[in-house]
């Protein structure tokens, strides 16, 4: 059991982490910037660490901070939680170089895994489909031989990177050259990695990930999937499990599919294997989230199962608590990602002070956030503000229990993206379960 844990991370997700430590009896210590001092996070944790100034990169991306922290408050591991630094291979080894136990994959796995093209390589070599394209990391001449190849539309990605940064879709010839260089330099200011790979682009796929936890040694079990293929500008908005688009036999060929690439990377801890699935349902492996997802909620709501719980015992030497046959799958979750954004004016950031908080409750809901009354929302970080997460025995049930939700939920003085998700429980493709992850933006358009 792990004796004393720093949360390196903000908002929801360290409030989250916080919990979790409280509810297994093990201390933990938040980290904050000057933007976060009476934050949520700060005031529920055992004890707190200023760590820099409000701009992420002299704070929650400072790994010297972070760590001397942990040192400080004689921490024994350090949980990423999402986001920050918890994808980053640098990170994780010095907190190994310091004594301190990561709550996540080993630097190695996470270097294997976290770029792209090896993520993908391994993914051929643990008999997992891909999609077409190339090898490894492009240059503009193999990118334009390898688009010529498999044909148009492409797209090229950032070997290192997520949450849809690095990502150019190119439709001709003449657009490639350039789309590479800019999504390499985008790459590189987010990621600090340039590398670039090219992938045949898929018009109209359902995006579905598959939850799965290890123990390094080779054990590997699933939890199920999630559709999270309601996005805008690649940025997921709505997940719910399981996915309502694909078939019981699809739902088995996936997860097993993700146990096999996780055990060929030996892996340990939380990880999601990401997956495009076409209209006959044929999936395509596109990468690996080597850290617990913003929507593992809704995997927690129809399994009964604590992942942040599994991810520190894992981290503790305590094993995987559950075998694959204890995981059940029971009743449809579906998670709305709350932002402080205006749907009405572009989606355009709303920093501010909360005057006013009223979060819905009843049977079947949940609200993860960090927001209170009196909260001022910084806008040094994401956008997003909390998650409403809704459980139904059916996924009927699910939408009517959102429905009611959200209709309760209350965030005044500030402009959320709640109005939107009211909106899309009244349309037509979202109720039926027959969307993809171009929808959203055409409905919006």
């Amino acid at each position: 059991m792990l004796r004393k844990v720093l949360v390196a991370n903000r908002g929801e997700i360290a409030v989250r982490i916080v919990r979790a430590c409280r509810e297994l009896g093990i201390p933990s210590i938040a980290v904050y910037s000057d933007a976060d001092e009476e934050a949520l996070h700060v005031r529920l944790a055992d004890e707190a660490v200023h760590i820099g100034p409000a701009k992420a990169q002299k704070s929650y991306l400072n790994i010297e901070a972070i760590v001397e922290a942990a040192g400080e408050k004689d921490a024994d591991a350090v949980h990423p939680g999402y986001g920050f630094l918890a994808e980053n291979a640098r990170f994780a080894a010095a907190c190994g170089e310091a004594g301190l136990a990561f709550v996540g994959p080993a630097p190695e796995t996470m270097e294997k895994i976290g770029d792209k093209s090896a993520a993908r390589r391994l993914a051929e070599e643990a008999d997992v489909p891909v999609v077409p394209g190339t090898e490894g990391n492009a240059t503009p001449d193999e990118a334009m031989e390898k688009a010529g190849e498999i044909g148009y539309p492409v797209m090229v990605k950032a070997a290192a990177g997520g949450g849809g940064m690095g990502i150019r879709v190119v439709e001709g010839e003449g657009e490639l050259e350039e789309a590479v260089k800019k999504a390499g330099q985008e790459a590189e200011a987010a990621f600090g990695e340039g590398s670039v790979y090219l992938e045949k682009f898929l018009s109209e796929p359902r995006h579905v990930e598959v939850q799965v936890m290890g123990d390094g040694v080779g054990n590997v079990v699933h939890f199920y999937e999630r559709e999270c293929s309601m996005q805008r500008r690649r940025q997921k908005v709505i997940e719910e499990a399981p996915s309502p688009g694909i078939s019981a036999g699809t739902r088995e060929e996936i997860s097993q599919a993700a146990v096999r690439l996780a055990q060929k990377a030996d892996y340990a801890n939380a990880g999601t294997v990401e997956f495009l699935v076409d209209e006959d349902e044929s999936f395509y492996f596109i990468e690996m989230n080597t850290r617990i997802q913003v929507e593992h909620p809704v995997t927690e709501m129809i399994t009964g199962i604590d992942l942040v719980k599994e991810q520190l015992k894992v981290a503790g030497g305590e094993g995987l608590s559950v075998g694959q046959g204890e995981i059940p799958l029971s009743g449809h979750s579906i998670e709305f990602r709350i932002n402080a954004e205006d749907p009405d004016n572009d989606f355009f950031p709303s920093p501010g002070e909360v005057t006013a908080v009223e979060v819905p409750g009843g049977p079947g809901v949940r609200v993860d956030t960090a927001v209170f009354a009196g909260y001022q929302i910084p806008p040094f970080y994401d956008s997003m503000v909390g998650k409403l997460i809704v459980w139904g025995a059916d996924r009927e049930e699910a939408l009517a229990r959102a429905r009611r939700a959200l209709e309760e939920y209350r965030l005044e003085g500030i402009k959320t993206t709640i109005p939107l998700h009211l909106r899309l429980l009244g349309d037509e493709a979202f109720r039926s379960g027959e969307y993809h992850t171009g929808y959203l933006e055409g409905l919006l358009a």
